[in-house]
């Protein structure tokens, strides 16, 4: 390791004491990306491998190449950069990063080529729209699966009140699921600029978006519903559900970023929270629509599991299904398209 500052562009790099300066202000890190970066300007030009990054930066520990890209997201993040035109930090597909820059003496911020306010306002953008992307499409599935449940049960002869049931529950379902998705998204990736490192920040990000959403799309859908069918909703998902599934879509978001499986790891989460918005008496879509036995007598997605309507045991499997999918498919969205790497 180096025993002297390296400067770069407006930054000041002191890895003995650990610290990242642009001019007089200190630049957060933590620890293991601040490694990531010392490791990088320390090889000055040279390929610096993953596998390289995995046995000095990780030592040994067991992570996915995520650990890394989030890394590597974060810094770019921090430095301004940008990896379709690198000041900084250059990709080599498949084999690992290097240091574009020159190490030399201190340069004023004006001579970037770029400004980080368009490139924090672009991820921004980009995480908002990944999430609610995925949400979307966890709205999609969830409403497939509830129209045709509710329509099985609808009289064969005239189809007419099978098919409406199923375009209002697809109706109903896309849009709370997109707006809710919406709000969590935009929480996580206000989070991600105040403090893109800390996952208690994605966590409280979520929560606070779903919280905000969760009650708008509460407003909102029961309306839509309303305006349907003509019948009201008994209870529809609002902004305590928000609260609890937002937070695990933040805290599945940022732990899936330090190496866990991203799936994997939204699916149980949201199984948890789904359950737990049951069993606090909230309710996840399917408990919302149990106005459909007055709107849609024939209808009954509670039978499946031997009640009448929804209940307990109904409300807690269709909630933690929900969750899971919701939650899951909202983490796939953020990984799949908000990529800078």
């Amino acid at each position: 390791m180096s025993s002297a500052s390296l400067h770069f562009g407006p930054f000041r790099l002191d890895p003995p004491n650990r610290r990242l300066w642009r001019g007089d202000a200190a630049v957060e890190l933590n620890a293991r990306y601040l490694d990531v970066l010392i490791l990088l300007v320390e090889a000055q030009g040279d390929l610096v491998t993953k596998d390289r990054f995995m046995d000095e930066v990780w030592r040994g520990i067991p992570v996915t190449d995520e650990a890394l890209t989030q890394a590597i997201r974060s810094l770019r993040r921090a430095l301004g950069d940008d990896a379709a035109r690198p000041v900084y930090i250059e990709t080599v597909p498949k084999y690992g990063y290097r240091f574009a820059a020159s190490l030399d003496g201190e340069v004023q911020d004006d001579a970037l080529p770029a400004p980080s306010v368009p490139l924090a306002r672009r991820g921004f953008i980009r995480t908002v729209l990944a999430g609610t992307a995925g949400a979307g499409l966890a709205g999609v599935g969830i409403g497939l699966v509830y129209g045709f449940l509710g329509a099985a049960g609808q009289p064969s002869a005239g189809g007419g009140g099978a098919l409406s049931l199923l375009l209002v529950l697809m109706l109903v379902t896309v849009f709370a699921a997109a707006v809710a998705g919406l709000g969590i998204a935009a929480g996580i990736a206000a989070a991600r600029l105040i403090r893109p490192q800390a996952w208690y920040w994605s966590l409280a990000g979520g929560a606070l978006g779903g919280l905000l959403l969760g009650g708008f799309g509460h407003v909102i859908g029961a309306d839509a519903f309303r305006l349907l069918v003509g019948g009201d909703l008994d209870h529809f998902a609002g902004a305590g559900e928000g609260v609890v599934i937002g937070a695990a879509t933040g805290l599945a978001a940022a732990r899936a970023a330090r190496g866990f499986a991203p799936l994997a790891l939204g699916a149980w989460l949201g199984l948890i929270g789904g359950v737990a918005v049951s069993l606090a008496d909230g309710r996840m879509m399917a408990g919302s629509f149990q106005a459909l036995g007055a709107a849609f007598p024939a209808s009954s997605i509670g039978g499946v599991f031997g009640e009448s309507g929804l209940g307990p045991a109904g409300l807690a499997v269709t909630g933690g299904i929900e969750g899971a999918a919701f939650v899951a498919a909202m983490v796939w969205g953020l990984r799949r398209f908000d990529r800078s790497d």
